[in-house]
């Protein structure tokens, strides 16, 4: 993705089903867990840069001992060193204390996050600053070893106010407006009153306190929990926690919109935003790594019991097609060939742009995540070629001469590097003017491939808001002195923004949407403008479930071609001399390519959760009333 676009977070919790002597015995070394965590959240690098977190929790550790240690980075490098931190605290304990390393049993006693429960997050943040008390996972501590809650997730919610309202009617003074910690609050306000339920059934039974702790821990319903906590909760999540006595959970919202993948055997249970993290980091087969289903909970107990269970009925799946498009790692192996076929599928858009004239054609990708869809446009590309070669074989075969097929068949689809990023390179001066012309450099290009007769086909991951390609790409593949440049989304045309976990959260900022107010006011149809915003407004205080998306009629006058060629034109600055055509995949050929991640609210408005159309109607209204605010 050209266009620098935060998104997403990822998770990793395991529990380790074994005695850490097992795992001392087997793998040689009772750090099994901590760096099993390490690879899997270094495996997800991709899903966050802004911050990382680590937290794990001891089993049945003796009254006075720490069971539950934590450690946070907003660093450049949060991942390094979050276990940079871990490492040194460990290895200052054993320097001070080599008896330690006589035996598991003191090891666990006395080193720092060495446990059974572990639970890692990484970030990029989607809302307020990157500070520190920002970064999961969140702690809500208490004397009583079962109302501990550690909570970390890849979510948001499009309600965040209506959750706050409700904990400030409980009675509860929340510290701040913001999802993770209503989320946390919320599952800890259900958590304490399960907590002091079972109390008072231990109590009737004739247990003392003491013996009470260890029954409730026992019986404490994960499940029941959940149910009551999420009652309100509108957003896509994959919501993870841990209770201080040792069961944890990951919980996936009702329309699937959030991912998670989980995978147990008889000594672990692991469960992650990605597949094929799980897969490299555990050696195991792609059919092994199961899918949790919508709207339910994976529920490890302390006992080491693992139960999926249903917290809140499906609706239908709206899986996040970018997860396919962009965001996942390419290695799984479902994503890479849907990858290959957005690229397959945009390819008769692409002949039609350069007039089928393959001959003169330069395919090429940027950036480095858009290889696998180029991959998929080549080879339909050459099957394009070979089609033509038949043809042409077919037509003339009486008259063919060896010289004359053999300069046929050597005729191929031309694929070049074209541009490189320079990853030296940093946009380090805030002056406007001066800050465009290092932005025009970000990236190097590849000198003497390109002919003046020839188109040079470009695909990218997707355009969000153009900006890259206004100020650095286009200029810079015009240096090459193409006739045309084609530049080609595997995404559809994002008109909509995000509430569930991508940092889209205003309309102006697309250049989809800008592209469609111009044609409005080219047009003389700029009423179409304060019809919407009225109707937008009109809706403030309905309940979500009557809200409608009124920001789709903003679009409706217009054709997809209509608006891609607006934004061709838009993004084709002065001195730009090559034609320049913008081709964007059609919602149609993303759900081929992608079946199974439906979700394409932000190309088309169908939002799968009541919230999403409060926030796409406030984000309409923001545009109109000039207000630089996020609309969730």
């Amino acid at each position: 993705m050209s266009d620098a676009l935060k998104h997403e977070c990822g998770i990793a919790l395991l529990r380790l089903l074994k005695p850490l002597e097992y795992y001392k015995e087997k793998y040689g070394t009772a750090f099994y867990g901590i760096q099993k965590m390490y690879l899997l959240m270094e495996k997800q690098h991709n899903r966050g840069q802004d911050g990382a977190g680590f937290a794990s929790i001891k089993l049945d550790v003796e009254p006075g001992q720490r069971y539950i240690s934590r450690v946070r980075s907003n660093q450049q490098q949060p991942i390094q060193d979050v276990f940079k931190q871990i490492n040194e605290r460990i290895n200052e304990e054993l320097t001070e204390h080599p008896e330690y390393n006589q035996s598991v049993a003191l090891q666990k006693e006395h080193l720092p996050y060495l446990g059974e429960v572990y639970l890692g997050h990484v970030r990029y943040g989607t809302f307020g600053k990157n500070s520190i008390e920002s970064v999961h996972p969140f702690l809500r501590q208490n004397n009583w070893m079962h109302r501990n809650l550690i909570v970390a997730g890849n979510f948001n919610m499009t309600n965040v106010k209506q959750l706050f309202d409700s904990l400030v009617e409980l009675g509860q003074h929340p510290k701040e407006l913001a999802d993770t910690v209503t989320v946390m609050e919320k599952i800890g306000h259900f958590l304490d009153g399960e907590v002091a339920d079972l109390y008072q059934e231990c109590k009737t039974e004739g247990y003392s306190k003491q013996e009470a702790s260890a029954i409730i821990s026992e019986r404490l319903n994960i499940a029941k929990i959940l149910k009551r906590a999420s009652k309100q909760w509108d957003g896509g999540y994959a919501m993870a926690g841990l209770i201080g006595h040792g069961d944890s959970f990951v919980f996936r919202d009702p329309a699937g919109i959030r991912p998670a993948y989980y995978y147990q055997d008889d000594e672990i249970a692991v469960v992650a935003s990605e597949r094929p993290v799980i897969q490299t980091v555990f050696n195991v087969p792609f059919e092994d790594v199961k899918e949790l289903d919508p709207g339910h909970a994976i529920i490890i107990k302390k006992s080491g019991k693992v139960a999926v269970e249903e917290i809140i009925p499906a609706l239908p799946k709206k899986a996040c097609s970018f997860e396919r498009i962009y965001f996942s790692r390419g290695s799984d192996a479902e994503i890479y060939e849907e990858r290959k076929e957005l690229g397959r599928l945009v390819l008769p858009q692409v002949l039609e742009a350069i007039e089928n004239d393959t001959d003169n054609a330069v395919f090429s990708y940027i950036p480095n995540t858009a290889e696998t869809s180029f991959f998929g446009m080549v080879e339909a590309a050459q099957d394009f070629l070979n089609q033509r070669k038949n043809k042409h074989i077919l037509e003339h075969r009486n008259t063919l001469t060896e010289a004359t097929l053999e300069e046929l068949l050597k005729v191929k689809i031309r694929t070049e590097k074209i541009a490189i990023k320079d990853a030296k390179l940093r946009t380090f001066i805030t002056e406007d003017s001066s800050r465009d012309d290092l932005v025009a450099h970000v990236y190097d290009v590849t000198y003497g491939v390109i002919k003046p007769e020839d188109n040079l086909v470009i695909i990218d991951d997707s355009i969000v808001r153009g900006t890259t390609l206004k100020k650095s790409i286009l200029k810079m593949m015009d240096r090459l002195s193409p006739k045309r440049i084609v530049v080609v989304s595997s995404a559809p045309q994002i008109r909509y923004p995000d509430c569930y976990g991508i940092d889209m959260a205003k309309l102006e900022g697309l250049i989809a949407f800008q592209a469609a107010h111009e044609l409005l006011k080219e047009r003389g149809l700029e009423h179409i403008v304060e019809d919407v915003y009225k109707k937008c407004k009109a809706q403030e205080n309905l309940p979500d479930a009557e809200v409608v998306n009124y920001v789709t009629e903003f679009y409706a006058q217009f054709t997809d071609q209509e608006i891609s060629d607006k934004i061709a034109q838009m993004l084709s600055s002065e001195g730009i001399n090559a034609e320049v055509k913008i081709i964007f995949q059609s919602v149609e050929n993303l759900h081929k390519a992608c079946p199974k991640n439906l979700g394409d609210w932000y190309f088309t408005g169908d939002y799968p959760t009541p919230g999403g159309n409060r926030v796409v109607n406030r984000a309409f209204i923001n545009f109109y009333e000039g207000n630089d605010a996020r609309a969730y």
